[in-house]
């Protein structure tokens, strides 16, 4: 069963100017449980960004929610109950994310909130319900660095957009270029809905980076990345960009899309059994046509947590429910995902891609990859 506050056509596959990748934070929000009758439905909200910008990351999202969710109602639910998605729109908006997630917790009831995806409407949201959360910029960054000095060479220019994400990212950047010798020759940030690009490209040029690490997200980026193209950067500058997945590759042309490299923990390509079954299964759902990206991957597994959560906890109680998601493995795209006790962090199998003629080809395995503590003190 499935309640929506926005219809489905928004969820369309076939809508891919705007992207972000999963980089960004996902987080499960959850919110006070109601006092149901044991027959009622378990109501799942998910906050996402289905229009201001980030529209098919936001639609990927669902996805990934809407399958484990459809698959454990499938298997019978949890004691009787089913699980029931209510699903709204944060605009890509802080203030509508703060009126969205009263809604979901105050109007509908739900007992979990699964988004946002930016970090600035993750903060936005903080006041009004505790959340736990899967932050990734170490558990990237730091074997990713390493690679790039390596295979493109040892001066980076960072170029994000004007928010919390991309400026923890670029941090992680500075950190890990220090720690092998690597050099920063620049560093700028960009707001949303920036048109012309070209002072920024010739900034790039006259640095003489050979590596350019890029985190900007959305239609943005799209717009960046064929103007620097265009202007010959690629030549000059390898571009590696933070965040980048499948989402992005339908709005850029064979050669704008040529050589991007990329950080993730999954790849809708890789030749393992668990992300070609992840692939399949996606698709039988949502379509052939369906981008399998890491969004899609990570929304999905922070599902199946708390549906799984639920059930151990043996009760719709938020406290039972955080308590009962750590500890135990799950099987994601690209292998074993298990959230820790001390901070519900996941520690992830993290990849290396390339696009090679618009597929994401695979360049080095890192195997798992644990991230720093996430507790504070």
């Amino acid at each position: 069963m499935t309640s929506t506050r926005a219809t489905d056509r928004s969820f369309s596959a076939s809508r891919r100017r705007l992207l972000q990748g999963a980089a960004s934070t996902t987080a499960l929000a959850l919110a006070v449980p109601s006092l149901a009758r044991a027959a009622e439905p378990i109501k799942v909200g998910v906050l996402q960004p289905l229009s201001g910008g980030l529209e098919n990351l936001g639609q990927q999202g669902v996805q990934g929610t809407r399958l484990a969710i459809e698959e454990a109602n499938e298997a019978g639910g949890v004691r009787g109950r089913r699980f029931e998605l209510v699903i709204a729109d944060d605009k890509t908006d802080p203030k509508t994310a703060v009126e969205r997630t009263r809604e979901l917790i105050q109007r509908d009831r739900v007992v979990a909130i699964f988004g946002p995806v930016t970090s600035a409407n993750r903060d936005a949201i903080q006041p009004t319900i505790e959340r736990f959360k899967t932050p990734l910029s170490e558990q990237w960054v730091s074997p990713f660095v390493p690679f790039l000095k390596q295979s493109y060479g040892d001066t980076f220019y960072m170029f994000g957009s004007d928010y919390v994400w991309p400026r923890k990212m670029n941090e992680a950047v500075r950190r890990a270029a220090e720690q092998v010798g690597g050099k920063i020759v620049g560093e700028e940030y960009t707001p949303f809905g920036v048109k012309d690009f070209t002072s920024t490209v010739r900034k790039i040029e006259q640095s003489g980076a050979k590596v350019l690490v890029l985190d900007v997200v959305g239609a943005d980026a799209i717009t960046f990345v064929k103007q620097f193209v265009a202007a010959g950067g690629k030549a000059k500058t390898k571009l590696a960009w933070l965040g980048y997945s499948e989402n992005y590759i339908p709005g850029l042309t064979r050669d704008e899309s040529e050589g991007i490299v990329t950080v993730a923990n999954f790849t809708s390509t890789l030749d393992k059994p668990e992300a070609k079954a992840f692939v399949a299964k996606v698709r039988k759902r949502f379509g052939e046509g369906a981008i399998v990206s890491n969004t899609v991957d990570a929304h999905y597994m922070l599902t199946r947590f708390f549906v799984e959560g639920v059930k151990r906890a043996g009760a719709v109680d938020r406290e039972k429910i955080i308590d009962s998601v750590t500890g135990f493995p799950l099987q994601s795209g690209n292998g074993m995902v298990r959230l820790r006790p001390d901070d519900r962090h996941a520690d992830l199998n993290v990849v290396i891609a390339e696009t090679r003629d618009r597929r994401q080809v695979l360049l080095k395995d890192l195997g798992l990859v644990k991230a720093q503590s996430q507790c504070k003190g």
